[in-house]
């Protein structure tokens, strides 16, 4: 498995509590940054200061998020060359049409509803976290880039 940084951007101290569990119990042992609103995200993948970037191994996006909406996250990350090809999963509650259409047109990777029922949310994170992690292959990194 990739075992690479999940930068986990969500707002809800419930959810992100209900995701680290799901991947504990599918015994995925990467570590988890959590970026509680947009701009920490943005901060944390592309630093305004010239600090080094985070570069996870995937990216876990909630959409309704307070400073820059996941939408807005996830413009600006394909409009970066360092971030481009970044793999980004929007995982989210919303299952509104509008949502759905938007964050693929902006460049998502894949859309996911989080499912009510906590067996339901590990069994998602389990084929997620498998897809993502172990099965897809990632960009690789050329010197001097970010993946």
């Amino acid at each position: 498995m990739n075992g690479g940084v999940i930068l986990l951007v969500d707002d809800n101290p419930d959810d992100v509590a209900f995701t680290r569990r799901a991947l504990a119990k599918n015994h995925v042992t990467n570590p988890v940054v959590v970026a509680h609103d947009g701009a920490e995200a943005l901060d944390l993948l592309l630093p305004p200061d010239g600090a080094a970037p985070l570069q996870p191994a995937l990216v876990l996006l909630d959409m309704k998020l307070p400073k820059y909406d996941g939408h807005e996250v996830l413009q600006r990350l394909r409009a970066d060359p360092a971030t481009r090809v970044l793999p980004v999963v929007v995982l989210t509650t919303s299952s509104e049409e509008r949502d759905i259409v938007e964050s693929y047109r902006l460049g998502a990777n894949s859309y996911v509803r989080k499912p009510v029922a906590f067996a339901d949310f590990v069994a998602a994170t389990d084929v997620l976290s498998r897809y993502w992690l172990a099965v897809n292959e990632p960009v690789p990194a050329r010197p001097g880039s970010h993946p």
